[in-house]
C-alpha cells in the first residue's frame, strides 16, 4: 500500500504545490475522463455560465486562442482563457480578461481541488484543468476559451461540452497516445466536436473517414476551404463564407491560417463583434513564443515548432519574411518527437545549426539533433553541440554579430522548453 503524499498547507507558495502536484499520479500523461469528471462533478464546474469555445490541433491552437480571446475582449465581453504548457510560470496558463492572475489564485483553486478529490488521483494536467476552471466559475465571465492539452477525445478539457469546437490541423505528432496516422490522430481530435453544435476545422485536408464519422454524429462543421475562405493580398487578407459577406481585414502578426479560423469560430458563436474589434484584435494579437520577433541586436525570433508541420510553416514563413537574411538556428528538442523530419523542414532555410541539450527525461541530447540532421540527409555548413540552450543562444548571437554585412537572423525554435530559457523572451 503506497502512503499518500502529505497535501501543502493553503498558505503554501505556488511552487510548493506544484511541486506537489508532480507527485501526485503514477505516470505525468493518463488520458481518460472519468477521474477528473467525476471530481468536476463534486466541484459543480461542468456546466460553466459562460459560452465555451475549446481548441485543439496538433499545431496552432495557441495563437487561435490568443486571437479569439483578443478580439472578444475588445468587443467588451469579459473572457478567460487556458492554455498549457507555460514557457516561464505556472500562471501564463489562466487568464482573465488578457489579465495573468496572482500566485495566491492558483494556490487558492488547487487547494480547492485538493480538497473535493478525496481518493481519486489525478495528474498534473488534470488537476491544472479543474483549478482553472474553479477559478473561471468565480468570476462573471461571457465566454471561455479553452486549449486542449493533448488530442481532444480523452483530454481533461473535454469535460466541458463546448459550444463551438476548433480544429486548428492535424499533422503526426504524440504518436503514442494517438495514433501513428492522420486518420487516427484526427478522429481523436474531433473527439470534442458535439452533434448538433458549429465545429469550425481549418484543417482543409481532414481524412476522409473521419469526416464521415463528424457527419454521421450530427456535427456542424464547417471547414475551410469548403464553407468558409480566406485569401491574402499584399498588405491585408479577405474572409468570407457562403452566409457571410467579404471582410476585408488587416494582416496579423501570428499565422493567418489561424486567424481564419477564429474568424469562423467567432461567427459561429454567434456574439455581436464590432468591425472595430475585429480589425484591431487581429493586429493587436501576439502569443509569446509563436513568430515572436526580438529587436536585438542581433534580429531573433522565437517559436515553439516542435514537429514537421509547424518547422514547414515556420520555413515557409522566414523565406516570405527574411528573404535575403541568413539564418543562425538555436535548437533543442524531445527525444519523442520526430526530431529528423523537423529540422530536415528547416534544413532548406538554416546556414548554421546550434544544437543545445535539454535537461530531463524526455529531453534529446545536442549530439542526437546532430546526428538526426545528418541521417535526414540535409546538407548544412556548420554545426555546433552545446550542453545548454543559454550557451548555444549566445553563441549564435555573437556569431550573427560578427557578420560585416547584415546580421544574420537568429532563430530558436524544437520546444517550449527551448524557448522558454531565452532572457527576455516576453
Amino acid at each position: 500500500m503506497t502512503t499518500r503524499i502529505a497535501a501543502p498547507l493553503p498558505s503554501a507558495g505556488l511552487d510548493v504545490w506544484l511541486e506537489y502536484l508532480e507527485q501526485l499520479h503514477p505516470v505525468a500523461i493518463d488520458m481518460g475522463l472519468q477521474r477528473v469528471r467525476a471530481v468536476a462533478e463534486k466541484m459543480h464546474l461542468l456546466q460553466p455560465q459562460a459560452r465555451v469555445i475549446t481548441v485543439a490541433g496538433t499545431n496552432g491552437k495557441g495563437s487561435t486562442v490568443r486571437y479569439l480571446e483578443t478580439i472578444l475582449a475588445l468587443a467588451g465581453y469579459a473572457t478567460g482563457a487556458y492554455i498549457s504548457p507555460h514557457l516561464q510560470h505556472y500562471s501564463e496558463r489562466v487568464r482573465i480578461n488578457r489579465q495573468l492572475l496572482d500566485d495566491s489564485a492558483h494556490v487558492a483553486a488547487f487547494a480547492a481541488v485538493e480538497q473535493a478529490r478525496g481518493d481519486t488521483s489525478l495528474s498534473y494536467f488534470e488537476f491544472g484543468t479543474l483549478a482553472a476552471l474553479w477559478l473561471f466559475q468565480r468570476q462573471p465571465l461571457d465566454v471561455l476559451v479553452l486549449e486542449v492539452g493533448l488530442g481532444g477525445r480523452l483530454d481533461a478539457v473535454n469535460i466541458i461540452d463546448a459550444d463551438v469546437a476548433v480544429l486548428t490541423s492535424v499533422g503526426i505528432d504524440h504518436i503514442g497516445f494517438l495514433g501513428s496516422d492522420r486518420s487516427s490522430i484526427a478522429t481523436e481530435k474531433v473527439g470534442i466536436f458535439r452533434p448538433h453544435r458549429p465545429a469550425i476545422c481549418g484543417e482543409p485536408d481532414l481524412p476522409s473517414a473521419v469526416l464521415e464519422t463528424v457527419r454521421q454524429r450530427g456535427v456542424e462543421l464547417l471547414q475551410v476551404g469548403q464553407h468558409f475562405h480566406y485569401r491574402e493580398q499584399a498588405d491585408s487578407w479577405s474572409w468570407w463564407s457562403a452566409s457571410e459577406q467579404l471582410l476585408e481585414l488587416p494582416l496579423p502578426q501570428l499565422p493567418l491560417p489561424n486567424a481564419a479560423t477564429a474568424v469562423a469560430a467567432l461567427r459561429a458563436l454567434g456574439l455581436p463583434i464590432a468591425s472595430q474589434a475585429l480589425h484591431d484584435g487581429l493586429q493587436q494579437a501576439r502569443e509569446p513564443g509563436r513568430l515572436q520577433q526580438l529587436a536585438g541586436p542581433p534580429l531573433q525570433l522565437l517559436d515553439v515548432a516542435h514537429n514537421p508541420h509547424a518547422a514547414a510553416f515556420l520555413a515557409d514563413y522566414l523565406v516570405k519574411q527574411f528573404p535575403q537574411r541568413a539564418v543562425y538556428a538555436v535548437v533543442g528538442m524531445l527525444h519523442d518527437k520526430d526530431i529528423a523530419g523537423t529540422l530536415a523542414a528547416l534544413a532548406g532555410v538554416v546556414q548554421r545549426w546550434y544544437f543545445a541539450d535539454l535537461t530531463g527525461p524526455r529531453g534529446a541530447t545536442a549530439q542526437q539533433l546532430a546526428e538526426a540532421l545528418a541521417a535526414s540527409g540535409a546538407s548544412t555548413t556548420e554545426v555546433h553541440c552545446f550542453s545548454e540552450v543559454t550557451a548555444a543562444h549566445q553563441a549564435a548571437c555573437a556569431a550573427a554579430l560578427q557578420q560585416t554585412n547584415e546580421a544574420p537572423l537568429v532563430l530558436v525554435c524544437g520546444s517550449f522548453y527551448t524557448v522558454g530559457q531565452i532572457p527576455h523572451w516576453s
